[in-house]
């Protein structure tokens, strides 16, 4: 049966289950990236998201899917997690799982989170830049979790709880087309 809502509780048992996982596996900031990143990826494309929930679709066909799209591109762990949560009928709210994810880390680590939409990928150097500027900006340790979305078509979006900073050419174009109607 597929869920449509979520209750943040679910969400929280998900994202710790998911957080031991990580620990299990060794290089937790790094099953945690890349979980993150694939969700995301996931969760932007929505020809494939709504592929991954259909219900008339057989859940091993699904899981078939996310093997051949993450399979040679990250741990296998990582692939199982998502697979795991697709058999579960949780495909839709893989992107609210791996926030979460992410906020759980951060908060043990003394951090807040800023979820980056970049309209190209960022070098390691661009996100410590980013990330310090953001430090600055709310006085907290920030740490980065980034992910692409050509659709924004340049500059980047970064979310702080429900803090919006919005440098996107996207947004810049709407706030033009607002203005001159």
């Amino acid at each position: 049966m597929m869920e449509t809502n979520l209750h943040p509780d679910r969400v929280d048992g998900y994202a710790n289950a998911l957080l031991d996982v990580a620990r299990a596996e060794g290089d937790a900031e790094e099953f945690v990236d890349t979980f993150y990143s694939a969700a995301k990826t996931i969760s932007a494309n929505v020809e494939l998201r709504d592929t991954l929930i259909d219900p008339v679709i057989p859940v091993v066909r699904k899981q078939g899917i996310v093997s051949d799209l993450l399979g040679a591109r990250v741990a296998r762990p990582v692939v199982a997690s998502v697979e795991f949560l697709v058999a579960a009928g949780l495909a839709k709210h893989l992107d609210d799982v791996a926030s979460r994810l992410v906020e759980l880390v951060a908060e043990q680590e003394g951090t807040v989170v800023a979820e980056v939409t970049s309209a190209v990928s960022l070098s390691t150097e661009q996100v410590a830049r980013l990330e310090a500027a953001l430090s600055k900006a709310t006085g907290k340790r920030v740490q980065a979790k980034v992910s692409t979305d050509p659709s924004i078509k340049g500059g980047l979006v970064a979310k702080i709880g429900d803090t919006v900073f919005d440098g996107s050419v996207k947004s810049r174009i709407d706030d033009v087309r607002e203005q001159w109607g």
